[in-house]
């Protein structure tokens, strides 16, 4: 299977249920920022604004949303139920998308960006 080359081509690799996992996480990344550019980058969606702001990925069991360890750090009471890692929320496929919660990370890194001036690391 050839390298996917947009979004669509990298959702459409997956089978349905991942599919339409990453189809509500594509839609819920554009409705938040609405601004930011989307593209692949290390071969996963990626949203950028100059810098990377964050990047999602499908595996079998779970969705991998990946921030800056800052924006993960600052709702880490309310992470405190799904698995994390230095800037990263895994989002199993059998449970609801926490919509609020990513929607309020996103708007996080946003500022983050915007008005601190914090760059992907």
């Amino acid at each position: 299977m050839a390298k996917p080359q947009t979004v669509d081509e990298y959702i459409d690799g997956f089978p349905a249920q991942v599919q339409s996992r990453l189809r509500e996480l594509r839609a819920l990344s554009r409705a938040t920022a609405p601004l930011a550019t989307e593209g692949l980058k290390w071969g996963n969606p990626a949203y950028s604004s100059g810098t990377i702001l964050f990047v999602f990925a499908g595996y079998r069991s779970h969705a991998n949303f990946a921030f800056t360890p800052t924006t993960v750090e600052a709702f880490a009471d309310e992470l405190a139920a799904f698995t994390t890692g230095k800037g990263t929320v895994q989002l199993p496929h059998d449970e609801p998308v926490p919509s609020d919660l990513i929607s309020r990370m996103i708007a996080h890194r946003l500022d983050e960006f915007e008005n601190h001036h914090v760059l992907w690391r």
